[in-house]
This record gives C-alpha cells, structure tokens and sequence, in this order.
C-alpha cells in the first residue's frame, strides 16, 4: 500500500470507522492500519493540525466536522451539522486540548540515563521520533520503587539540570525513578516549544491540579484520568550514549588489570 498523505489517511481512518474520534486515536488508527510509516516527533499533533487547517482554509468543503473538543468525523456523515463558531487555528486547538501541561513522562528510569553535564532526557511518543526534555520546565516526582518520596518544581532551571542535582544531594540514593508534568510542547521538528500558553482559566487550572494529583499519586478509586487532561504522554528511550560509557569503562578496567 502505498504512504499516504496525512489528510488522505484521516480520511480514510474516519469513513472506515464511520463515527467521530479523538485526533489522538486518529493517529493510532493510521498507524495500526498501515496508512503511514513515516511519523515526525509528534504525529498526534499532526493529525490535529491538519483537521484544522482544512476546516479553517475550506470551509464547508473541508471533509472534516469537528463534533467536540479533539473530536472528529466526515462531513458525509452527519450532514445536517452545521458550524456555529470559527473554529480554532491548530495552536489554538492544541492549546484548548492540552491546558497548562503540554507534556509528561511516568516512571522514568534513572538508570536510562547518562548523567553528563547536561543530561539528555529521551522520550518519544509510541509513534513518534525521540525528543531531548532536558529544558523542560515544570514540576516532577521522585520514586523509590512505587512510592513517591519527593515533589519539586523547576522554573528559573531547566528539568535536566534539576534532576541532576538530585543525585548528589540528600536525596541521591533514595530515588530510581522520576516522573515529570511540562509546561511546554513539543514541536513536529522534535524540539520544544519555549512560547508559553498565558491564557488564564481557573477551571483549567483546577483541572490541571487534579490531573497532576491523579496522575502523580494513582488513587485508587478514580477511574480515570482528571478531566480535561489531554496531554501528551512521552515514553523514555534509553541514552545510547550509555553503552558506549559502559563499554569505555569496561576497557579501562582491563587495562588496569593487564
């Protein structure tokens, strides 16, 4: 089969389904049916974009209705919806979607990562290409094991350098996993966005409390994620850097022993 485009390929996810969907289980859907195989550091964000650029730039003769917040069909299949409002640029739409916090990793291995003078913190989408948090701003767990041992924030530091702190402080052997809430996005081109949302909502941030407290502390008794919490998720991939220390390491040691 050969690529296709993203908008050929949302297209098609939507017609096969026949009902509205996510923009984030758009993107899943593309993938697990084979429609692309080439995917930038933020696929999600790309099918999002491309919903709304061809809503705001066509109009009526866009294929795409929006439903609900992140929410898509056909325009063939619910012909009498008519839009009341304009619909938002894609910065727009991803600053409605995501809130204050734009991107998070759970549960991050401490071990995953070489603790240079600026640390490389890599995550990557299930889709998307690795992307380096080490400027990340925002606030952060500390684990040891599955307990939470300590809260921090980072404002004035990047999230790298704070982290690194952490392993020659008091705190040093009491943690081997981290977890971190950011305020800024990520870019397509894997890089991060620094333009900080400023648009102030109380609900939003209550919402967004929430979700850190449920996300951070896994109560059981919520059955699900705080409302309105729609950001990205980034899985850490290990620094390949590390075997090549672990290597150098390891021939040093033999020259020692010769």
């Amino acid at each position: 089969m050969p690529e296709l485009g993203w908008k050929q390929a949302i297209v098609k996810v939507l017609t096969t389904t026949g009902e509205p969907m996510h923009y984030t289980d758009i993107t899943e859907e593309i993938a697990s049916a084979g429609l692309k195989t080439k995917f930038g550091a933020t696929p999600a964000a790309s099918v999002a974009a491309t919903i709304s650029m061809s809503i705001q730039n066509d109009g009526d003769n866009s294929p795409f209705i929006k439903v609900s917040r992140g929410v898509y069909t056909v325009r063939d299949k619910t012909p009498h919806v008519k839009r009341r409002r304009k619909v938002p640029m894609p910065d727009e739409e991803l600053k409605e979607e995501t809130g204050f916090i734009n991107a998070f990793g759970m549960y991050w291995r401490r071990d995953n990562i070489l603790w240079s003078s600026t640390p490389k913190l890599l995550g990557q989408q299930q889709l998307g290409s690795p992307v380096d948090f080490y400027g990340q701003k925002g606030v952060y767990l500390l684990h040891d094991g599955s307990k939470v041992i300590y809260v921090g924030r980072t404002t004035d530091q990047p999230l790298g350098l704070r982290l690194k702190q952490h392993i020659s402080d008091r705190l040093n052997g009491r943690w081997d996993r981290f977890s971190w809430f950011g305020i800024y996005p990520v870019l397509d081109t894997g890089k991060l966005s620094t333009t900080r949302n400023e648009q102030f909502n109380i609900e939003n941030l209550i919402a967004t409390m929430e979700a850190l407290l449920i996300e951070g502390l896994e109560p059981p008794q919520n059955r699900k994620r705080g409302d309105d919490f729609s950001a990205v998720e980034f899985l850490q991939v290990e620094d390949p850097d590390i075997q090549k220390s672990q290597i150098y390491d390891l021939m040093e040691q033999l020259k020692k022993k010769l």
